[in-house]
């Protein structure tokens, strides 16, 4: 990133704080114009000819910078898959709580494993007890494959929407 007087190029393709095109600028003209605003003049790349600059606050353009890299960081990682375990016969005030939990982990952008653990002949209200929490979660989530019943357990997984 370069800022203000270290910008050596004699003239710039100048771009103003709210993204308006100011044109191609004297180099010492911007610098006048971001003094005067009280803001920086900022270097987006030194490959073009006349190198693209932008107006921004400081602050501003750190923050931007740091929310970019904390997002591709975040996408390199790839997205968690957070489990909650509920019984077949969940109460219902436990069962909200449940669902609570799932949205704000979908909110946060991580997927949700709903994982019903069977004891007995459990099957059928296990299976049901999902897709129930995944018709209500719905307006969050999507699920990622059908429910998997498998011996001991009911699995279903959801992943956020994309907003």
């Amino acid at each position: 990133m370069i800022l203000n007087e270290k910008i050596k190029a004699a003239e710039v393709s100048l771009t103003g704080v709210n993204g308006e095109d100011l044109g191609i600028v004297d180099t010492k003209v911007a610098l006048q114009m971001a003094k005067e605003q009280g803001l920086d003049l900022v270097c987006l790349s030194l490959a073009a000819s006349p190198p693209p600059c932008q107006l921004v606050g400081r602050t501003n353009y750190k923050e931007q910078l740091n929310r970019e890299k904390a997002k591709q960081r975040k996408e390199e990682k790839g997205r968690k898959v957070k489990e909650l375990r509920l019984s077949a016969y969940i109460e219902e005030h436990d069962y909200d709580t449940k669902k609570r939990q799932a949205e704000k982990i979908l909110a946060v952008g991580d997927a949700v494993q709903l994982t019903v653990r069977l004891e007995k002949k459990e099957n059928q209200e296990a299976k049901k007890l999902i897709e129930q929490l995944v018709k209500e979660l719905a307006h969050c989530g999507v699920q990622e494959k059908g429910i998997q019943v498998s011996g001991k357990q009911v699995v279903a997984v959801l992943l956020p929407k994309e907003q």
